[in-house]
């Protein structure tokens, strides 16, 4: 017994030690070389099956396995809406407000430290020998651009405006992936590539629109996220970019690989690759299909593929030099996590290993939850100064509404480890001296009850990230949106209960806990205080609570248009922004404009200066402008700098936001807030030079508070 014990020792260290001496895991050479020596020592079936989201690694050769997971404001580990792994590796994860909530912060720092977390809880899961449950490849941000507030998926987007979108993805790459030169905390996927910002029949249809709105608009926060973030993976969309599918668009190899340097995983969207001929019937069968997302650039199916794969290779419409191309990608990105080598100085490889504590636990994750959900909400009306509650004044609060008591998880959320709903949040905050009336809805008359005995009522309303639990593919209610399902309205069928409580209480605050933005006019004429907060952060109800009672004060801002109506809206098929979408082009008066947020206190924008007053190719030019916090309490003020070329050629926004800041100021003090504005931020793509060009000319630049709330401007020179 003694001798056999031995024998498999010595074979598992003399395997170990064998597994040492091959290239690839010598840390010290270029990844380029370790590649060609992994990729030269593994079997055809290996190849084949390094093309799947579960990468299996090569256990013979040393070469760890991971898996893909998801990832957009906290770690899905187990797949998203909270689809559980029975048995070994079930586990909570930190869970901050819906994506869309996370860009109102408007704080790319912030943004940075939450993905940072999430990497953290996915390094712990995978390499906690309780759990061994995760994956290091993440699905995220979703860097799509919300042009369309009907898209059923807004609430995994950062907004309307490019440029925000862009830094926001680089911040949240950057925090995913960490700060380490050789090694990754995780590996960010971004998705979906490209114009995937309609749900109905996105299966067949074709998004559609000219280079330059694909280069400044539709790709850019992708290309930033490649160029500067140092993401190096991708998820190709469904739907069709004008008449090809993205599964197989020469632009993937075009302009991702040879433009942007891409060099890692593209992968097909989940059974992209058989909707290929299914659906947009592009391909007459399945063989002929894989093979050409080989050669278009695609790098690892979501889809069963691996006997179509096989088909096409003894048809010879691929070679196994394509399959070798293709999972290139993918192991580099694996050598990027470390998984080709047991080497001590990756800074990631004891997470879960050394530090046995579980992340979700520690006080700092609800700390870091909780200021990411008071600095996500939006202040948009408060009339009168109703807004924050001053408890030695007020005795009594009404708490109304289906949203007040529960915390809904949206499609692809995690199990975070506790909820705090509004109702509670706002108990938490009261304390014992303040009496909270709760009701649900408006049954027997219970909520004007509630709400005409106390002193002020807070009425909370908007969408059910999952529809109330319909079945895949359905709405609860005509406003609702989600996956595969786009709102075909944008009116809020529960305002109906907010014209009640207004009746019944003139103190009346109504919250809106909701993925996307609403046409609320009654509400923004009638109810004198008005907030805005996304799903699904365990921390919403102290986080909420925090601003109405005045612990914090409110600078969120929202990333997209409030329209008046639905009419105020385009076709949704309509992807030509120029004909009048977003706040660049969208002639319309908003309800609520882009970047609108307001705060407890005043603040006072002056002395602005515009560097040289010229910029040029390759430069960079610093607005500076003192803002003055002129009221009574401490707050943060997010100034917002938008840039107008008086003189183009070409049809050009009317204004489009080139930099931003959130910056704290205390009560009675002025600070100075310089924001750098770099001229390749003020290019614009020339399809003539194609690439992206500094024009000559006048250009306006505006600081403001919101594209509708201008406070100072003036021009430079582009030359």
């Amino acid at each position: 017994m003694k001798k056999s014990v031995l024998l498999a020792c010595f074979f598992l260290a003399a395997r170990f030690l064998f597994a040492q001496t091959y290239p690839f895991r010598n840390t010290a050479l270029a990844d380029d070389e370790r590649l060609d020596n992994l990729i030269s020592l593994m079997t055809l079936q290996e190849k084949i099956d390094h093309l799947s989201p579960r990468l299996p690694g090569v256990p013979r050769l040393g070469l760890k396995g991971i898996r893909i997971v998801e990832g957009l404001h906290g770690l899905a580990h187990s797949g998203p809406a909270n689809w559980a792994v029975k048995g070994k590796g079930e586990a909570p994860t930190t869970t901050f407000p819906q994506a869309i909530g996370l860009a109102q912060m408007w704080d790319p720092d912030l943004q940075r430290q939450i993905a940072s977390w999430e990497a953290e809880e996915a390094r712990f899961l995978t390499q906690n020998e309780r759990y061994n449950s995760s994956g290091l490849i993440v699905l995220a941000p979703n860097a799509d651009l919300g042009r369309d507030i009907r898209w059923g998926r807004t609430e995994e987007c950062y907004g309307e405006d490019a440029f925000l979108a862009s830094v926001l993805t680089v911040a949240y790459v950057k925090g995913l992936q960490g700060d380490d030169p050789k090694y990754w905390k995780t590996a960010s996927l971004m998705k979906h590539f490209l114009a995937n910002s309609n749900e109905n029949n996105r299966f067949v249809n074709s998004s559609d629109f000219d280079e330059r709105l694909f280069r400044e608009y539709y790709s850019y926060a992708f290309f930033k996220g490649v160029t500067e973030g140092g993401s190096r993976a991708y998820m190709a969309a469904y739907n069709k970019y004008n008449g090809i599918p993205c599964t197989v668009h020469p632009m993937l190899k075009d302009v991702t690989v040879k433009d942007w340097g891409q060099n890692g995983i593209i992968c097909t969207d989940g059974g992209a690759f058989q909707r290929l001929v299914n659906d947009h019937k592009y391909y007459p069968d399945l063989t002929e299909a894989a093979a050409a997302c080989i050669h278009s650039g695609i790098t690892m199916f979501l889809d069963f593929y691996k006997p179509h794969v096989q088909a096409a290779l003894d048809k010879g419409l691929l070679k196994e030099a394509d399959i070798e191309q293709a999972i290139r990608g993918n192991l580099r990105v694996m050598l990027k996590l470390g998984l080709a080598d047991d080497n001590p100085a990756n800074p990631y490889a004891n997470i879960g290993v050394a530090d046995t504590i579980r992340p979700w636990t520690k006080p700092e994750a609800a700390a870091l939850a909780r200021k990411a959900t008071r600095e996500s909400v939006v202040l948009m009306k408060n009339d009168g100064r109703l807004l924050p509650i001053q408890k030695g004044k007020v005795k009594s609060v009404a708490v109304i509404g289906p949203g007040a008591d529960f915390v809904v998880s949206d499609w692809y959320s995690g199990t975070p480890p506790y909820r705090v709903s509004i109702l509670d949040g706002i108990r938490n905050a009261a304390g014992d001296d303040v009496i909270i009336r709760f009701a649900a809805s408006n049954k027997a008359d219970s909520a004007v009850v509630a709400a005409r005995e106390s002193d002020i009522a807070i009425v909370c309303v908007g969408n059910h990230p999952l529809s109330y639990g319909l079945s895949w593919g359905k709405n609860y209610v005509p406003s609702d949106g989600r996956e595969e399902v786009d709102r075909q309205a944008v009116s809020l069928e529960q305002e109906d209960l907010v014209r009640l409580v207004r009746a019944a209480n003139p103190n009346t605050v109504m919250i809106v806990v909701s993925s996307f933005p609403y046409a609320i006019p009654w509400s923004k004429e009638h109810v004198p205080a008005i907030l805005h907060v996304t799903q699904s952060s365990q921390e919403l109800g102290n986080g909420v609570a925090d601003i109405l009672f005045g612990a914090a004060n409110p600078a969120g801002r929202l990333v997209q248009t409030w329209p008046e109506s639905i009419d105020q809206l385009l076709p949704i098929l309509d992807y030509d922004i120029r004909h009048g979408r977003t706040y660049m082009y969208d002639k319309h008066k908003p309800l609520f404009a882009f970047g609108h947020g307001l705060s407890y206190t005043d603040f006072k924008y002056s002395d602005l200066q515009l560097g040289k007053g010229v910029i040029r190719e390759g430069e960079t030019l610093t607005v500076s402008l003192t803002v003055a916090n002129t009221g009574a309490m401490d707050g943060d003020e997010v100034v917002q700098i938008y840039a107008a070329y008086m003189d183009s050629a070409v049809d050009r926004p009317v204004k489009a936001l080139k930099g931003f800041k959130r910056v704290s100021i205390p009560a009675g003090k002025a600070v100075t807030v310089a924001i750098p504005v770099k001229a390749a931020d003020l290019a614009y793509w020339n399809v003539n030079k194609h690439a992206f060009v500094l024009e000559k000319g006048t250009i306006q630049l505006m600081a403001g508070a919101a594209s509708d709330d201008i406070r100072l401007a003036g021009m430079i020179r582009a030359e």
